[in-house]
């Protein structure tokens, strides 16, 4: 199953468990019905910032929508490499996906972090809403430059570095030059 197809069955599954309609969960997510519409189709990769408004629409976390089979046993990933990926887009609900999320502790029961390596592609600038959302994310850079917007300001940042940030303000990251870069990103939402 792709990930477009993953979440959208994820979003409607417990849509109809809430027992609500798209135009209901629209409503408590504060999403718009055609970005809802389209995810549940598999017709378009989110960005994150919607799928945490989403996850809160359903009055679950964001782990809902990415696990399939949750534990409480420890989850072990060994050498950066998840057994999944997701791709999402890190330039706003509509445009073209540039992220691909590996998860670092998918299926563990109850967690307030998600810990993904995060795999950033270069992409061709377009006319995106920047990302935001309630809480917090940490970044360190593996490979590659990146570059986040946050909050009107630019930092660059090369492998070693790390960036700390509230992700409720606008924000936004990007590879720099055309060259991927490889993240750990932690999200406390």
């Amino acid at each position: 199953m792709s990930d477009k197809t993953h979440f959208g069955h994820r979003i409607r599954t417990l849509r109809e468990a809430c027992k609500l309609s798209v135009d209901q969960l629209a409503e408590k997510s504060q999403v718009n019905k055609k970005l809802l519409e389209e995810l549940e189709a598999g017709e378009l990769v989110a960005s994150l910032s919607p799928m945490l408004k989403i996850a809160r629409g359903l009055g679950v976390q964001i782990s809902a929508l990415i696990d399939d089979a949750p534990t409480s046993a420890p989850v072990v990933v060994r050498g950066g490499r998840s057994e999944t990926s997701m791709e999402m887009s890190g330039l706003g609900p509509y445009c073209l996906s540039t992220l691909d999320f590996h998860p670092l502790a998918k299926n563990n029961r109850n967690r307030h972090m998600e810990p993904f390596i995060v795999d950033v592609h270069p992409s061709v600038p377009e006319e995106c809403t920047l990302s935001f959302h309630e809480g917090e994310e940490f970044l360190y850079v593996l490979t590659g430059r990146i570059e986040v917007l946050h909050g009107g300001q630019r930092y660059e940042l090369s492998p070693g570095d790390s960036i700390y940030y509230d992700s409720a303000i606008p924000h936004q990251v990007q590879t720099l030059g055309d060259s991927d870069a490889r993240i750990v990103a932690v999200i406390y939402a």
